[in-house]
């Protein structure tokens, strides 16, 4: 079976930022946990920033197979919820580092992408313009990533009520109305 290298530089990622706690995230870290060479890590990515987008849009694309799967707009948004608190740890490590600035542009980028697929995946605001759907999308994503940068352990607690009470928010709120 042929080893799926972006994969494989992904997973080296994760476990450094997860399992050996670095404080930075480098390439030399990456290339050394993959004992790969740095060619082989830059003929896959460009850059940290690249492979992060690349994780986020694979991730991105699984959450929302995920959500569509369930049939449950409301237990979609729950998953996505889960699946961002058990990111966090990860995040927050990656935004204090020196691409601080374009992690948050990435996931701002991403966050919204997967909002708007799933608005049309559930056909939301059906007689909105495409210029009202972008405010909606750009509205909602900023909530939820203000929600996320504040999250609590009692938030994580209430989740299921969290989660309801965005989905009653997405479905009848936007600042259009």
């Amino acid at each position: 079976m042929p080893v799926d290298m972006k994969e494989t530089i992904a997973q080296a990622a994760h476990r450094l930022l997860t399992q050996k706690q670095v404080k930075k995230l480098t390439v030399k870290d990456i290339v050394e946990e993959c004992q790969i060479t740095r060619q082989a890590f830059y003929y896959h990515f460009a850059d940290i920033p690249e492979l992060v987008a690349w994780v986020l849009e694979r991730e991105s694309d699984r959450m929302l197979q995920k959500t569509q799967d369930l049939d449950d707009l409301e237990e979609g948004l729950r998953y996505f919820l889960q699946m961002a608190i058990n990111a966090a740890p990860y995040v927050k490590k990656g935004m204090n580092g020196s691409y601080r600035d374009e992690l948050e542009r990435l996931l701002t980028q991403y966050m919204m992408r997967f909002f708007e697929r799933v608005i049309e995946a559930e056909g939301l605001f059906p007689s909105r313009t495409r210029w009202e759907l972008k405010l909606i999308l750009r509205y909602h994503t900023q909530a939820i990533l203000g929600l996320l940068r504040e999250w609590t352990d009692e938030d994580t607690k209430q989740l299921d009520q969290i989660a309801h009470q965005i989905y009653l928010m997405m479905g009848q709120v936007s600042p259009l109305e």
